[in-house]
């Protein structure tokens, strides 16, 4: 595989796209973009009926280079190069040392594209693309651009390095969904083989690499953490969050205590104890023999008449 290949002779592993799979792209984009023109005109022609000959080719020139010259600017600025055509055929347009395009490389190519495409029904992209080694045409030239394979075959043997200890768990609250997926493996591609890089051209990179990661995620690199951690740490994230979704609805492995109906485990239940037999209820008392003797109550004690009043007055004797 000829892959991408750094200025220190580093290959990125990135596959540069064919001419015919870049044909095929750039075909599907097309009918895309005259289809939206066409439909742009009849609409253009039914609002500007009351307009005189000046003006509705004034709107005329204007929806063309809107739809033809800048939908394709935009889509491949939103996009990080990859368009409606480059995304079905798995292509994608990367910077030359394997970083996403931006603004500025989209404008360049969708400008020079009007002429070696557009306007010489494509026969200048295509000997171009011949004669380059990489497969890249005029426009690619001048931004410093490669379309390349975004769907090549994973290398298992590439281990990525963990993140360190105190990064564990930093970024789980982090929205990574809008990490493109070509900043991804550009970040999985110099995790596996910054070993081989020299070390300040390696710093360099991991910088820019960490800064984009940064800018997509909306969060900041830790005051004092290294970029390389700060990368390896965000891909563990990533993994571990790819690793739950993978498994989120498995049933949990059946073990010596799972119930075969159900599929999953169940906790061992405890042995019953025997339990303690109720009280009965104490026999009632035998009644009393109808001849026996009623028990002798004692009399109770006559009333002590109250004494009289102490006047200090003695009656005669």
């Amino acid at each position: 595989m000829s892959g991408l290949v750094t200025g220190e002779a580093v290959a990125l592993g990135m596959d540069p796209a064919k001419l015919p799979s870049r044909a095929l792209a750039i075909s599907i984009d097309l009918v895309v973009y005259w289809t939206g023109f066409v439909g742009l005109m009849f609409f253009l022609a039914a609002a500007t009926a009351s307009l005189d000959d000046a003006a509705v080719a004034a709107v005329s020139i204007g929806g063309m280079l809107l739809i033809l010259v800048g939908a394709p600017i935009a889509v491949e600025t939103l996009t990080r190069g990859r368009s409606l055509g480059k995304l079905a055929c798995g292509l994608r347009v990367v910077r030359d040392d394997g970083g996403p395009i931006r603004f500025r490389h989209a404008l360049v190519r969708g400008a020079v594209g009007v002429v070696e495409i557009q306007l010489s029904l494509g026969v200048i992209a295509c000997i171009a693309s011949l004669v380059s080694a990489r497969g890249r045409r005029l426009g690619d030239v001048f931004a410093g651009t490669l379309v390349v394979r975004e769907r090549v075959p994973v290398q298992h043997s590439q281990l990525m390095p963990p993140p360190p200890p105190w990064l564990a768990g930093r970024f789980t609250g982090v929205d990574l969904s809008g990490v493109p997926e070509g900043l991804w493996l550009a970040v999985r591609q110099y995790l596996s083989r910054m070993q081989q890089l020299d070390p300040q051209v390696g710093w360099s990179m991991a910088e820019r690499l960490a800064t984009d990661v940064a800018a997509c995620t909306g969060t900041r690199v830790p005051q004092g953490t290294p970029p390389v951690a700060f990368l390896a740490a965000v891909v563990a994230e990533r993994q571990s969050r790819d690793t739950q979704r993978m498994f989120a609805g498995g049933r949990p492995p059946a073990g010596p205590f799972s119930d075969p109906q159900v599929g999953g485990a169940q906790a061992p239940s405890m042995p019953s104890m025997p339990s303690t037999p109720p009280l009965s209820p104490a026999p009632p008392a035998p009644p009393a023999p109808r001849d026996a003797v009623p028990a002798q109550t004692a009399p109770s004690p006559a009333p002590v008449p109250p004494e009289p009043p102490r006047t200090g007055f003695a009656p005669p004797a």
